[in-house]
């Protein structure tokens, strides 16, 4: 799963969103590290949407223009959450090796 695919999930968790909301959730949630381009999103959607990880919600008339709101699904929570819990385990293994490496370099050498 890309970045720009778990925080669109992510920001979907609590609300459906339309496009222009799910960029700035997922612009906020991860710090500024995923910017998504509108077309880029889209594509994004399509394909989540496609994969029956999120649904269309409902549309709105705004401003003249229609908007299309997104929810996440169960199986897109379901998806969420495997890769939550797959990044969780990458994170506390490389925690202990860099640990271990920190410790050795502590270690004097045995004479």
């Amino acid at each position: 799963m890309t970045s720009a695919v778990f925080y669109v999930l992510t920001a979907l968790t609590d609300e459906p969103r339309h496009g222009y909301g799910i960029v700035q959730e997922t612009e906020a949630l991860s710090e500024g590290q995923v910017q998504l381009r509108i077309g880029t999103l889209y594509g994004v959607l399509d394909r989540l949407a496609a994969d029956g990880l999120i649904a269309l919600d409902r549309e709105e008339a705004h401003q003249g223009r229609l908007r299309r709101y997104y929810r996440l699904t169960g199986g897109g929570e379901t998806a969420l959450a495997a890769e939550a819990r797959r990044m969780a385990s990458g994170a506390r293994i490389a925690a202990r090796r860099i640990e271990a490496r920190r410790t050795e370099a502590r270690t004097p050498p045995a004479c």
